[in-house]
């Protein structure tokens, strides 16, 4: 009988095998397979390590320290004597002014006179932490109080109701926007623009360009829209003065907040500061004083220098003639009422941002408003717009501008007759 062709796979029956015993691993055993991969100290070290936290942790709960709570460093490295120490010897510095720079000849170290305020003027040199550079004629420093030397040169003081006058966005209101006065825009360039984007030019013909322009005329004439627009043209830094805001409550004050307006001026690269309403400043003797100050700031900076006042009123009767004289406000640009094409013109620029009819006749309503500001017309266009909504169509018609002159100029004229 041949062999079988699978004898090496040959099994017993199932019956004949005898049951193999299963040992489960005891704790012993778990425990060093546990150990697989470390040390012979690893358990040793962790648990030293664990203990050591414990004992931090209590230490610092002993002490009332957190260290979510502080910043510092551990309390281990504290030197609270040294630190006492420390702060004994930085003493507060006093403010003063340094008046002027003495420079040596033969050393190269300078000498500056300081002006302590209530108590006397000093002849010091610099502390070690400032450099030369740093220190200007006429800046404020911190000078310490034993042997008053310059610790720290200090900026400008400058009150913070002056500073809020500064214009930080450019206006939106570009010379197309203003109707009705195209002489007076001219002169303004002339006097405003030039100097400060071609300034070769007077200095070739030798003369100084003019200081400031005086913006007269009855209110709502554009005096306010002009300057706006020269302060959109020129980069020149703007700042915007209303004559009331210089008329303060104590003595002195307002004489002070000009002396700080210009000193802020003088800072920028250019600037442009425009006083509104320049008639509030005329009448009692605190608002003279704040006046004068004015008329010594406009004498005080150089002409060809990087500053142009422009002035805004509609009283100018009242203003002082040492004001006016030429030398301060050396040019005077009159905004009188718009002429005919002057309000077609205005009425042209106000309709442009609106939805209206496309063969309005603006010539014919000019004609309806004989004598009226710029403002006026604006307030024709508002209600011309008002008329249309009221009749809720999307777009203003000639109508609509016709009674809105019947309403807004013939009120304006019956109030003033009455």
């Amino acid at each position: 009988m041949p062999p079988k062709e699978n004898w090496e796979k040959y099994d017993k029956p199932l019956e004949e095998k005898e049951e193999e015993k299963i040992v489960a691993l005891d704790e012993g055993d778990i425990a060093l397979l546990k150990t697989y991969g470390q040390g012979p100290y690893a358990k040793e070290l962790k648990k030293i390590d664990t203990d050591i936290k414990d004992i931090q942790k209590r230490i610092n709960e002993k002490i009332g320290v957190k260290e979510s709570d502080t910043g510092l460093a551990p309390p281990n490295l504290w030197d609270i004597p040294a630190d006492k120490q420390r702060m004994q010897e930085e003493q507060p510095l006093q403010v003063a002014r340094c008046t002027k720079i003495i420079q040596d000849g033969e050393s190269e170290d300078a000498k500056y006179i300081i002006n302590v305020k209530q108590i006397a003027k000093f002849v010091v040199a610099l502390g070690e932490r400032v450099s030369p550079t740093d220190i200007e004629e006429g800046m404020r420093v911190g000078v310490d109080r034993n042997k008053y030397q310059i610790q720290i040169p200090l900026p400008p003081k400058i009150d913070p109701s002056v500073t809020m006058m500064q214009v930080e966005e450019k206006p939106d209101v570009t010379y197309s926007d203003v109707g009705g006065c195209k002489e007076q825009i001219e002169k303004l360039r002339e006097v405003v623009e030039l100097p400060l984007l071609q300034p070769e030019r007077f200095v070739s013909l030798g003369i100084d360009p003019p200081k400031g322009v005086l913006l007269y005329g009855p209110p709502g004439t554009g005096k306010t829209l002009c300057a706006r627009a020269v302060a959109n043209r020129t980069d020149a830094t703007f700042i915007r003065v209303i004559g009331s805001e210089l008329v303060q409550k104590y003595v002195g004050e307002g004489a002070r907040m000009v002396r700080e307006l210009f000193e802020m001026a003088r800072t920028k690269k250019a600037c442009i500061i425009f006083f509104d309403e320049i008639d509030a400043i005329g009448g009692d003797n605190e608002v003279q004083r704040t006046m004068l100050e004015l008329i010594n700031q406009l004498d005080g900076f150089d002409p060809r220098g990087n500053i142009k006042v422009l002035m805004a009123t509609n009283r100018p009767d009242t203003l002082d003639p040492a004001l006016l004289r030429p030398g301060r406000l050396d040019r005077k640009v009159e905004f009188s009422l718009p002429d005919l094409e002057g309000r077609s013109h205005i009425l042209k620029i106000h309709a442009k941002s609106m939805s209206v009819e496309r063969d309005i006749r603006y010539e014919l309503i000019a004609r309806l408003c004989p004598n009226s500001t710029g403002a006026e017309l604006r307030s024709v266009c508002t209600e011309a717009g008002m008329f249309a909504i009221r009749s809720r169509r999307k777009v203003a018609t000639e109508k609509d501008f016709l009674e809105a002159v019947n309403k807004v100029i013939k009120v304006y004229i019956t109030i003033h007759l009455s």
